[in-house]
């Protein structure tokens, strides 16, 4: 998503929205909405917040001098989902069979949200229900600080995965970074967060920092059929060590690489370098030892 923000950042800052055309709409929460209020506004700025992004709107005066949208700030929250792609074409090009958003802009190019699974979302939101929404999300894994991390995961009982893919604990990792960084920290996606060591925590911290940062150098991983802003490909994947590697060798001890469906999401990793949690036996809790 960062790769996807920084690229429509550079490329349609500025620019207005003349008018809004519209396919399929399931996946919009309010379609009349982005007919009614986005002709009309410029795009100030576009941000990411998780695996959302906030094209951030403002009114502007048209060439007869009156203010459009009486220049109330509001916000296009769009989600991608597994395969959306948001990007700027020439007004005049084809759209794509699955393209259902064309906000065309003036100078002369369109912005296409083209998704086949229409498995993301889009919504016009002012700032207070924007607001509302975004108190949800935990804190950004780019800019979570040691002692934050720490508290968000060495707390909880939850497995390490679902503690990383957690929308509420960390804002915008995904499965594919959540496998990498865990295997450059040596640990097992089924651990529990509270049985993380300071050292394990801060170790997986930084290798999540550091492969997010550079993924988003390297445009992303495309996996299926992503691309950026610029329509093209993520070159990523091909420093990927464990994610869609199953039955390939680890990097560093030459085991195979398996992979296990754990906290509900496919999950990929050397059973050698991360050596899984042992299992309780039954009846070795304290609890049950007293009542035996």
């Amino acid at each position: 998503m960062e790769t996807v923000v920084r690229g429509l950042r550079r490329s349609i800052l500025g620019r207005t929205i003349l008018s809004v055309r519209l396919g399929k709409t399931d996946f919009i929460d309010d379609p009349v909405a982005l007919e009614m209020h986005l002709p009309g506004r410029r795009i100030d700025n576009v941000e990411r917040f998780g695996k959302f992004m906030l094209i951030r709107l403002s009114g502007i005066a048209g060439g007869d001098g009156v203010e459009r949208n009486e220049g109330t700030p509001a916000v296009l929250l769009v989600h991608l989902g597994m395969t959306g792609q948001l990007a700027p074409s020439p007004a005049a090009q084809p759209c794509g069979k699955h393209t259902h958003v064309c906000l065309t802009l003036d100078d002369g190019r369109e912005v296409r949200y083209t998704d086949q699974r229409r498995f993301g979302r889009m919504a016009y939101l002012t700032e207070e229900p924007l607001a509302l929404e975004l108190t949800a999300f935990g804190a950004d894994p780019l800019e979570v600080t040691a002692t934050d991390f720490a508290a968000r995961i060495r707390t909880r009982s939850s497995r390490i995965k679902a503690l990383l893919l957690d929308q509420s604990v960390l804002r915008g990792v995904g499965n594919i970074y959540a496998d990498e960084s865990l295997w450059r920290a040596r640990i097992h996606p089924a651990r529990l967060g509270m049985s993380l060591n300071a050292k394990e925590t801060e170790t997986l911290r930084k290798a999540l920092q550091d492969i997010l940062k550079k993924a988003i150098v390297l445009r992303g991983s495309s996996i299926s059929d992503f691309l950026d802003a610029d329509g093209e490909p993520g070159e990523y994947q091909r420093r990927h060590r464990v994610y869609g590697r199953e039955g390939e060798r680890c990097y560093r001890c030459r085991a195979p690489i398996l992979r296990q469906i754990v906290a509900g999401r496919s999950s990929h990793f050397c059973p050698k370098c991360q050596t899984a949690p042992r299992r309780r036996k039954v009846g070795s809790s304290p609890r049950a030892r007293r009542n035996a």
